[in-house]
């Protein structure tokens, strides 16, 4: 298989795993994710986390919220350079975020990084969705009860 088919896969198990993110199971990003301290993200709900702790938590705290969700990667691009690739896209799809019907439709720059033989996900930076700040918005003000994730 080639390094590019290798990282097309890494890719696949992303998405799977984001999908699954989706119907509220945050659990099997932890498989495709790098636990380090360069684990990086930057949700389509904004803010910034840094480290695999803070990656994963925000994975966490927007789980419970999501239910019937699907989003695809289209218009894919991937360049490998040595034992780090990126890939970039367009996330397109649907979810409901606190009960609230939302469609996703975001650039989408995802990198990766060869560790111990395996392409694990480094960093993960979508444009960033008012729909989505909306609904969590009000979420935070107690309107609804949840804890979402924030930036730092």
């Amino acid at each position: 298989m080639s390094t590019q088919n290798e990282v097309r896969k890494a890719s696949e198990r992303f998405y799977d795993a984001l999908n699954r993110l989706l119907g509220g199971d945050a659990s099997v990003l932890t498989d495709v994710w790098s636990h380090t301290e360069a684990a990086t993200a930057m949700h389509p709900v904004g803010g910034r986390q840094v480290g695999w702790d803070d990656v994963q938590r925000s994975w966490e705290q927007i789980a419970p919220l999501s239910s019937g969700g699907q989003v695809e990667l289209d218009d894919q691009v991937i360049e490998v350079i040595g034992d780090a690739a990126y890939e970039v896209g367009f996330e397109r799809g649907q979810m409901e975020l606190a009960g609230e019907r939302i469609t996703l439709d975001h650039r989408v720059t995802n990198i990766y990084r060869r560790e111990g033989g395996q392409w694990k996900m480094v960093l993960h930076h979508t444009d960033v969705s008012a729909a989505m700040q909306d609904v969590l918005s009000r979420v935070q003000t107690g309107r609804q009860t949840a804890s979402v994730p924030t930036g730092g």
